[in-house]
C-alpha cells in the first residue's frame, strides 16, 4: 500500500525523478516525541535511480512552531535542510549510518515517513526560543521572565557563571 510520504519503485526507470510534499502538522502529531507542534513545510526530493542503489536529496523548508526553551510559549521558526542519503538494495532493511540505508531487493516503495521526521528536527536550533526584536530584546512571555527572574539565585560576589572563565581559558590557549 501506497504511503502518503513514499515513492514508488515499482517500473522506477534509472535516471532523475522529482518529488514535492507536503508536511503538516498531522504529520509530526503521529510521532510521540516530535519538538514540532505545528508545521507548514515542503519537501522537494531529488532521487537518482542507478542500477545498483539510489541518490536520495531532500531539502525541507518552511515554518514550524516549537515550545520555548525559555518562556515555555509557542513560537514560529523557519528552518530549511538539505540532506543526502544513498540507498542500496540488500537482503532485509538495515540503517548502515547516517548516509547510506539498504533495502530489500523487490521493494515496492521508498517510504520516507522516518527521513522526514528526522531532517525537519535536525535543521532545529539546539537552544529554541524566541527571536530577539530589532531592538535586541526578547520576544518571550514577559510574565514567565519575570517570574524566572525572581527565583534566579544569583550570590553577591561570587562568580555565578563559572563556565565563562573556562572559555576564557580555551581562548587563552588557543590564541
Amino acid at each position: 500500500m501506497r504511503g502518503l510520504y513514499s515513492i514508488p519503485l515499482r517500473g522506477l526507470k534509472e535516471g532523475s525523478h522529482l518529488y514535492d510534499f507536503k508536511i503538516d502538522s498531522n504529520f509530526f502529531a503521529a510521532f510521540e516525541k516530535s519538538e514540532i507542534h505545528e508545521a507548514v513545510l515542503e519537501a522537494a526530493v531529488t532521487l537518482v535511480r542507478r542500477s545498483s542503489h539510489m541518490e536520495v536529496k531532500i531539502v525541507i523548508s518552511g515554518t514550524v512552531s516549537l515550545t520555548c526553551d525559555r518562556c515555555l510559549d509557542l513560537y514560529t521558526q523557519e528552518i530549511i535542510t538539505d540532506d543526502s542519503i544513498l540507498v542500496k538494495f540488500g537482503d532485509q532493511w538495515e540503517e548502515v549510518d547516517d548516509e547510506v540505508i539498504i533495502i530489500p531487493h523487490g521493494e515496492n516503495e521508498f517510504i520516507l515517513d522516518q527521513l522526514f521526521y528526522e531532517f525537519a528536527h535536525l535543521g532545529l536550533a539546539l537552544r529554541k526560543t524566541h527571536p530577539d526584536d530589532e531592538n535586541g530584546k526578547s520576544t518571550c512571555n514577559p510574565e514567565m521572565l519575570e517570574k524566572l527572574s525572581r527565583h534566579l539565585v544569583r550570590e553577591p560576589g561570587k562568580n555565578n557563571e563559572p563556565y565563562r572563565e573556562e572559555f576564557k581559558k580555551l581562548k587563552n590557549i588557543n590564541n
